[in-house]
């Protein structure tokens, strides 16, 4: 039986909201769930499950999402490199960062530098915080399952609609 947010431990939130925030902080750095397990004070299959619960997605998965996030920002607003910036918001590839990119944004880094700054008017007079938060990469399926998905339906034979005829009487 799976408890609400609003039914966990006060201080068990408080602990989560400390690793929630660590990450937010840095989320360049490397954030193993023994890691965020031994910020929050609790064991590590205690938080898993609790940050889950509480946050409505795993540890990586949220931590992933602050990543791509923080990479469309740098891509909208600076001219770093994409090198640069993917190794800036904590990736170790380039290859990694280029291909999670596109699973997550369905735009290569450049494309998507591309289009931010073409569209960079249309946003010109809405807050930061909004443009982040309508921006902000939705990852309710994990990446592995977008890739698996993505082979399936290339693989998928497709149906072609066949021309009905007009049978003349």
């Amino acid at each position: 039986m799976s408890e609400s947010p609003a039914n966990q431990d006060p201080e068990l939130l408080r602990r989560l909201l400390r690793a929630k925030d660590r990450m937010d902080a840095a989320s360049h750095e490397e954030w193993p769930v023994e890691r965020l397990a031994e910020v929050s004070g609790v064991s590590e299959a205690h938080f898993a499950r609790s940050f889950r619960q509480a946050f409505g997605t795993p540890p990586h998965r949220y931590l992933l999402t602050r990543r791509i996030e923080r990479a469309m920002a740098l891509l909208r607003d600076t001219d770093l490199p994409v090198t640069t910036i993917a190794f800036d918001t904590g990736w170790t590839s380039l290859g990694t960062f280029g291909r999670t990119f596109r699973d997550i944004t369905g735009d290569s880094p450049s494309v998507s530098r591309r289009r931010a700054r073409a569209a960079g008017h249309e946003f010109s007079r809405v807050p930061v915080c909004i443009v982040g938060a309508i921006q902000r990469p939705i990852l309710a399926t994990a990446v592995s399952e977008k890739r698996r998905q993505a082979i399936h339906d290339k693989n998928e034979p497709q149906q072609q609609e066949i021309p009905r005829c007009k049978v003349l009487r």
